[in-house]
C-alpha cells in the first residue's frame, strides 16, 4: 500500500476511533448540523491559503477539511445512512461516467465539446434519479 493510501486509512481509523463508545466527548456528541459550522470554517481557510499562494497551510487546512469530510462519514455510518465506501463508490462512478475520453477510448476533440459532453451527461444522470 502507498504511503497516501495508508495515511488515509490510518485516518479513518483514528476518526473511527475518536467516535467510538471510549473515544473522544467531544467527537461522539457532533452530527451533521454541529460541523457545519467547521465546515465552512475550514473551507474559507484553504480559500485563503489557495489565495496567499501559502502551500504549507493549505496542506493543513486540506487536512482539517479531509477530517470534517471523514468524521461527516462516520457519522452517517453509524447512523445507518451511507459508508465512506459509498461516497468513495459514488464519486468514483461518476468521474467515470463524466470522463468517457479518458475511461471509455472516446476521443477528446476541445474544451467545448467537453463541457457540453459533460453538462449533457449529468443532465441525463439528474433524469435517471428521477
Amino acid at each position: 500500500m502507498t504511503t497516501e493510501y495508508s495515511g488515509f486509512s490510518r485516518l479513518v481509523h483514528i476518526i473511527e476511533t475518536l467516535r467510538a463508545k471510549d473515544g473522544c466527548p467531544w467527537d461522539r456528541k457532533q452530527t451533521t448540523q454541529s460541523l457545519k459550522k467547521y465546515l465552512q470554517e475550514e473551507f474559507q481557510e484553504i480559500l485563503s491559503a489557495i489565495d496567499n499562494d501559502d502551500r504549507h497551510n493549505l496542506c493543513e487546512e486540506l487536512g482539517d477539511f479531509l477530517y470534517i469530510i471523514i468524521m461527516l462519514a462516520e457519522i452517517n455510518k453509524q447512523e445507518g445512512h451511507f459508508t465512506l465506501a459509498d461516497i468513495t463508490t459514488n464519486i468514483s462512478d461518476k468521474l467515470t461516467r463524466r470522463h468517457p475520453h479518458v475511461f471509455l477510448e472516446k476521443k477528446y476533440l476541445d474544451d467545448s465539446t467537453l463541457r457540453k459532453q459533460w453538462h449533457k451527461i449529468k443532465e441525463q444522470e439528474k433524469r435517471d434519479k428521477k
